[in-house]
């Protein structure tokens, strides 16, 4: 295998990684021929990748040789949002925005906003030059909370930290609950491992709204309503207390709280948490008995969380009592036992030296939530908010597309007064509001080092291609702009290889990284058999004392939606959006072959919800609330349950049928725990449009 750097004339094989926001985070491996990358796929000696692909990223020549991809830098031309751009020089477009930029900054700098997510996940072309240009700077902080803030805060009081199972070991297990995961479309490489298991005689249970091609393929599924997953626990709970099926010496010896917890638990019969739930209670008594059994039998039970059953109110809280239930049987005794919802703690990145957050010098800018950037973007200045933003930054994101009540962030994006530069590789809804876009490498044509959230394995993304066009890494346009802004650190020179160096830097073998592209961490197999949770008091904390120090329920308890399901008649739908299964929240939605296998906006509704609205399966129809309307294709499908449409997302909205998308409806009010989105806490109503309209 050629590791070295890709000759014109050679044909080569280049190990990286696959950037997406998915916890498989897979080894990739492309050749290349005469310069052009030819095919990617999965490394076969990468145990997790195992040589396979998800469909879409084994498309991703596709998408680096788009014929809509930028390659030269574009300047507005038109109003905002018209997508009216034309083709200027580098020199042109960096020497404007550093002196735009300049001139803000000189004001106050805490007016610029830099704007970014997953749209990489590396560590390098993520958040390293970026973040120290944005430090030096003094800008206006972006709280991440767009993906998992809940979820992870919940872990954190939990666990203490974004930790669980080491994900290869669920093929051992006997009983594996799937809860609020699409694992087939979503993490294919634990599917893996979970058919092992349910080859080798495991019961494998989906806990989701929707009939998942996942829970079509388990044992069985039960079909809760959107953020009453914290009731289920707790009902499942009481059956535990009630049955004695408890790990009493693991409960004595390594948790925090039990007895407050036991006593919240009792007030949970199932009858409750069923009424809760919108399933009969024999569905918590049956799957307690099951969880409960490994207490008695020692055959190891594992729960496999993902970040669906947080994005509610109560994501954070339903995220803690999940958490909380391998301590009561004592899963956590066998390495084949726990829970995995995030793995993300278990790597040593040594941030500091990628972000430098001492060019801050001692100044504490503001900090903006990018799930209320819709709000945000329309705020005068005022004492308690600072100033206006006056300039967006957007790089490794679509916020018009992704963001909750998008007519908000589309008003807020179509500011004349706002100066936006993006950094992408498509005209995406968000580009066609900037003032200049960028245009930026793919995967294939930069360094890169990954951390992973669904197992423990370090990669590193070696560039297979020369740039096409005249596109340049993240990282070198943070570093040119930097330098047109007389912004001389010394940190600003250091080259991509030497960031991927600095990403881990003596915690994990570089040589290892370069020689096969990957490298595990040395993880425990049980980490918390004997205990040792990463909490303040070393063991699984029930009770946290750091959210009863802040005001908050020390406990977990079920939190209600913001908008319960049935409490509205005006809009009697619960709504959850779902990713399409051939798109990765706004990615890949251009990529001809998969948007061709997707069809169109869709929303799955339930039979007896579209009779009741005359809908017949293919009708377009109007989905609405008071913060917007939305036209798709219904599906008629028991893949929606009763009570509860499910509106696959998310494609751009210049694509859809009447220029919006399934954001249009969602809200950004916030969760329990780290102020995270809810986007799967909406109510709607359904109508058919008719013919001609």
């Amino acid at each position: 295998m050629n590791q070295t750097s890709p000759q014109p004339s050679a044909l080569s094989q280049i190990l990286g990684a696959c950037p997406h926001d998915c916890p498989d985070t897979c080894s990739l491996l492309t050749t290349v021929q005469n310069g052009v990358a030819i095919k990617v796929q999965g490394n076969p000696a990468h145990p997790h990748t195992a040589g396979s692909l998800c469909t879409k990223v084994s498309r991703y020549t596709e998408r680096t040789y788009h014929p809509e991809r930028i390659l030269q830098p574009l300047k507005r031309v038109g109003p905002k949002g018209a997508g009216q751009f034309e083709t200027v020089s580098w020199d042109a477009a960096l020497g404007d925005i550093a002196a735009r930029l300049s001139a803000i900054a000189a004001r106050d700098p805490q007016a610029i906003l830099p704007y970014s997510y997953a749209g990489t996940m590396g560590l390098v072309q993520g958040e390293s030059m970026a973040a120290r240009f944005f430090n030096r700077l003094g800008t206006s902080h972006l709280e991440r909370t767009i993906c998992a803030a809940a979820g992870g805060e919940g872990l954190m009081q939990t666990l203490g930290g974004k930790v669980g199972m080491r994900v290869e070991f669920f093929a051992e297990s006997k009983l594996i609950l799937i809860w609020g995961s699409n694992s087939i479309s979503s993490n294919l490489h634990f599917w893996r491992y979970a058919t092992q298991a349910k080859r080798d005689g495991a019961k494998l249970i989906c806990i989701d709204p929707r009939q998942s091609e996942t829970a079509e393929k388990c044992h069985e599924h039960i079909a809760l309503l959107p953020g009453t997953d914290g009731a289920l626990a707790l009902g499942l709970m009481h059956e535990l207390i009630q049955n004695d099926w408890l790990d009493h010496d693991y409960l004595d010896r390594h948790t925090l709280g039990w007895e407050a917890l036991k006593e919240r638990a009792l007030q949970w019969p199932p009858e409750r948490a069923a009424a809760i739930c919108g399933i009969a209670p024999e569905q918590i008594r049956d799957l307690a008995k099951d969880y409960g059994a490994s207490a008695s039998s020692r055959a190891p039970a594992a729960i496999r969380m993902n970040y669906g059953l947080q994005r509610v109110h109560g994501g954070g809280n339903a995220v803690r009592l999940i958490a909380c239930l391998p301590a009561l049987i004592g899963a956590w005794r066998h390495r084949a036992g726990g829970v995995l919802l995030s793995s993300s703690g278990a790597f040593p990145v040594q941030r500091a030296a990628l972000q430098r957050p001492d060019l801050l010098a001692g100044r504490t800018p503001r900090t903006i939530n990018m799930s209320t950037i819709g709000n945000d973007l329309l705020r005068p200045a005022s004492p308690e908010f600072g100033p206006a933003i006056a300039a967006l930054v957007v790089y490794n994101s679509n916020p018009v597309a992704i963001a909750p009540e998008s007519a908000k962030v589309a008003q807020g994006f179509a500011r004349d007064d706002l100066f936006t530069v993006v950094l992408e590789h498509f005209q995406t809804d968000t580009a066609d509001y900037a003032d200049y876009i960028l245009p930026a490498t793919t995967q294939l044509e930069h360094w890169d080092t990954h951390s992973a959230y669904g197992h423990t394995d370090a990669l590193l993304n070696r560039p297979a291609i020369a740039p096409l066009g005249e596109a340049k890494p993240n990282t070198q346009i943070f570093r040119e702009l930097a330098a047109r802004m007389g912004l001389t650190e010394p940190c600003f020179a250091d080259s991509d290889e030497a960031l991927c160096r600095q990403a881990y830097g003596e915690a994990v073998d570089f040589a290892t990284l370069l020689a096969q592209g990957f490298a595990t961490l040395p993880t425990p197999d049980a980490p918390f058999v004997q205990g040792n949770f990463p909490t303040p008091s070393g063991k699984c904390e029930f009770f946290s004392q750091q959210l009863a120090a802040q005001g908050l329920d020390g406990l977990p308890d079920h939190v209600p939606n913001h908008e319960v399901a049935h409490s509205a008649s005006a809009y009697p739908l619960a709504m959850i959006s779902p990713p399409a299964r051939n798109f990765l929240n706004s990615s890949f939605v251009n990529v001809k072959s998969l948007q061709t296998t997707e069809g169109e906006p869709l929303l799955e509704i339930h039979p007896i919800d579209a009779a009741a609205r005359h809908i017949a399966d293919d009708d377009t129809v109007r989905v609405f609330n008071d913060r917007g309307h939305y036209h798709c294709r219904a599906r008629v499908s028991t893949r929606a349950r009763a009570g509860v449409v499910n509106g696959l997302g998310v494609w751009w909205r210049k694509l859809g049928l009447n220029g919006t998308n399934v954001n249009q409806l969602t809200s950004q009010n916030l969760t329990d725990l780290g102020h995270g989105p809810t986007f799967y806490d909406c109510l709607v109503e359904v109508t058919v449009v008719p013919a001609g309209v």
